[in-house]
């Protein structure tokens, strides 16, 4: 069994890849840190090798514990960058402006709407078959329409 005392750069190393092997199975960006403050303690370590095994894992809670802390205020404060196609999986937003005509007609306030091999329900005023309409806006998954 390795005591304190005889733990070299390489078994830093070693923890630190199965840290982030954990992080594989559960993620969270938790473990990925802290494996990375492993691999940091273990360069300090080759660079330094008479280090006292207290300021191993001082270091080790340190950089772990600042890495984690860092990543997280990066994310938070990191803006997506503004999609070219913003409606990409909103396949109903994508069609609010087009217009298409009924096949069916709208009773009653609903009704359906027939776009490419797909049948949306509609929610407008009543209008007979043949009618032109324009999708307005969508409410789920529910286009609302009006005459065009």
């Amino acid at each position: 069994m390795i005591s304190f005392e005889q733990i070299e750069y390489w078994n830093w190393w070693v923890i630190g890849i199965f840290l982030i092997g954990i992080e594989v199975f559960a993620p969270g960006a938790i473990f990925l840190w802290m494996g990375i403050a492993a691999g940091v303690v273990g360069l300090v370590l080759l660079i330094a090798p008479d280090m006292m095994w207290q300021m191993q894992l001082l270091l080790f809670a340190v950089v772990s514990v600042v890495s984690i802390y860092a990543w997280r205020f990066y994310a938070r404060n990191r803006t997506p960058a503004p999609s070219d196609q913003p409606n990409l999986n909103k396949r109903g937003a994508g069609y609010v402006g087009r217009t298409f005509t009924l096949r069916e007609p709208i009773k009653d306030g609903t009704g359906l709407l027939h776009i490419d091999d797909t049948r949306w329900k509609v929610e407008g005023e009543d209008l007979p078959a043949g009618t032109r309409v324009k999708v307005v806006a969508i409410d789920g998954t529910v286009l609302q329409v009006e005459r065009d």
